[in-house]
């Protein structure tokens, strides 16, 4: 998760808290950045990037599976003729 996130999501939860004295407001909104922060890191996600090239590893696996699986009832089919 980038800072950029963090910060929209925590201005957005700031602004729908009531109005609070000068300071106090931006040490909330850091507060908070930390709160998300931590809870994100402890869900142990991962990011879409790495994602795609998984999913991508996995369609290439699968096909190659499916191949073999090919190959494989042609093998067992010659070996039933003999």
């Amino acid at each position: 998760m980038n800072k950029q996130f963090f910060d929209d999501l925590a201005n957005k939860i700031s602004s729908t808290l009531p109005p609070v004295p000068g300071n106090i407001k931006s040490e909330l909104e850091q507060s908070i950045r930390n709160i998300l922060h931590n809870a994100f890191n402890k869900m142990d996600l991962v990011t879409r990037e790495d994602f795609e090239v998984q999913a991508a590893v996995l369609q290439k696996t699968r096909i190659k599976l499916e191949l073999l699986e090919k190959k494989l009832t042609a093998f067992e089919e010659k070996l039933d003729i003999k």
